[in-house]
């Protein structure tokens, strides 16, 4: 029987990338990485190379059943120059430190846009909007709850791809919603993370909905959308110490430009002290503070200081390679 692979990348656009695929069909598949081959493309239409110049190549890192496809698959890539080599837009390349003692939980907050009105779905028109936050997260009813369909269409097709999304909820925002995505590693967590976004892409065509990634969608009182990151190694989840999470607390407060770098575009926009936010130039840790840098989850606590801390400062738009990466990067150099 023959199969249909869906091969997704990031294009070259700046400074946020989307997602491309396309479909290769094979005889013969046998569901393994190793038997997807390299595929090329036209780098000249997705801003990754000149029309005169312009095949790229398609290299398959990760592999998931496509439940919307009968005997289909989805296959992440990174984009490789024709000579084999990372292209410059290829973040997974650069991740030189893929620690699998790392664990990972980004949160992805997301809206789901109205095309017709160019509003979060359940704002009725232009010029009209609902009540500030407050009767929409975890909401119930027709009233406060839109999208529901949508949400738990994507959540079943995630489970079933094999991703390991962990729970959704509808956020502080009429329209907005969230899921949640574990893994282990760096380019796992980018590989789960980015392929997530591709399903509920896909979901979001059937119905006539973007999916809104942008970090403050909505100006006014309202939050925005981020990516919360929660992470842990070895020596944090067995430590029983209080002052191993203060001193990487510390260790990521010396390093807020490099962070911000990697967490998002337009996230100065969201970033601004208020809405269950630190200031994007400001650095801040508590127990339970959702506006603090980084929270310090009540569980950690309880657990006797054993547990994760969550950066809260990642944008909904932030690609996951490069905040997971960052984050290792950070807590390795920490004097703990």
């Amino acid at each position: 029987m023959k199969a249909k692979l869906e091969y997704i990348w990031l294009d070259g656009y700046k400074p946020t990338q989307t997602m491309r695929s396309k479909t290769l069909v094979v005889a013969d598949f046998d569901g393994k990485l190793k038997s997807c081959p390299v595929w090329s493309f036209d780098g000249s239409s997705t801003e990754q190379a000149a029309g005169n110049d312009s095949d790229c190549l398609l290299k398959p890192v990760a592999l998931f059943p496509d439940p919307s496809r009968n005997n289909g698959w989805l296959v992440m890539t990174e984009v490789l120059n024709a000579d084999g080599t990372p292209h410059a837009s290829n973040g997974r390349a650069t991740i030189d430190d893929d620690d699998a003692d790392f664990w990972f939980g980004f949160e992805q907050e997301y809206v789901l846009w109205d095309l017709d009105h160019h509003t979060p779905l359940g704002f009725p028109a232009p010029g009209y909007y609902p009540p500030p936050q407050g009767p929409f997260y975890c909401s119930v009813g027709a009233e406060y709850n839109v999208g529901r369909e949508i949400v738990e269409e994507h959540l079943d097709l995630c489970i079933e791809a094999g991703i390991n999304i962990e729970g959704i909820n509808a956020e502080v925002m009429k329209g907005q919603w969230e899921y949640q995505v574990f893994t282990k590693g760096a380019k796992a967590a980018g590989d789960e993370v980015w392929v997530a976004r591709y399903i509920a892409e896909k979901v979001g065509e059937k119905y006539g909905v973007r999916i809104n990634l942008h970090p403050k969608p909505v100006e006014g009182d309202w939050n925005g959308s981020g990516m919360h990151a929660n992470f842990s190694n070895g020596l944090m989840r067995t430590c029983s110490d209080r002052k191993v999470f203060e001193a990487i607390c510390k260790e990521f407060e010396k390093h807020i430009p490099e962070h911000i770098a990697v967490y998002g575009a337009g996230n100065e926009k969201r970033l601004t002290g208020r809405h269950e936010t630190q200031s994007i130039d400001k650095f801040s840790y508590g127990v339970s503070d959702r506006g603090a840098s980084i929270r310090i989850p009540i569980s950690t606590v309880e657990n006797g200081w054993k547990g994760r801390l969550e950066d809260r400062r990642p944008a909904s738009n932030a690609d996951p390679y490069k905040v997971a990466a960052r984050i290792i990067k950070t807590v390795k150099t920490a004097k703990v």
